[in-house]
């Protein structure tokens, strides 16, 4: 099993949020940027990769239980979602890779779905 601080070495990602909290485990990933369907489809211990930056990202990951958010592309959340994020101990990462390059260097650092 890999951790937050796997996850950020392997993409090149920079901790926005949540810096104490990396070494979580990450059990698997889930990309998508529609939250309903992160809401049916991500599972709990998961990284959720999106290009989503404002504040309902953090409600749905804590409502999911999971491990953090990588923002893909580079994105930089409102400072609303920092605060979110810091309020609900919710790690939050940026990388500038896209979606499909973070997926690859994931699935490289060992998650398997």
């Amino acid at each position: 099993m890999i951790t937050l601080k796997d996850v950020m070495k392997k993409t090149g990602a920079e901790v926005l949020a949540g810096k104490a909290l990396l070494d979580r485990p990450v059990a698997c990933g889930y990309a998508g940027d529609m939250l309903s369907d992160v809401l049916a489809g991500a599972e709990r211990g998961g990284v959720w990769l999106t290009v989503q930056a404002h504040p309902n990202i953090i409600a749905v990951a804590v409502m999911k239980e999971l491990s953090g958010i990588l923002l893909v592309n580079g994105k930089r959340p409102e400072p609303d979602t920092l605060a979110k994020a810091e309020q609900e101990a919710m790690p939050l990462l940026s990388t500038p890779l896209n979606a499909f390059q973070a997926a690859l260097k994931l699935h490289e650092a060992g998650l398997s779905k």
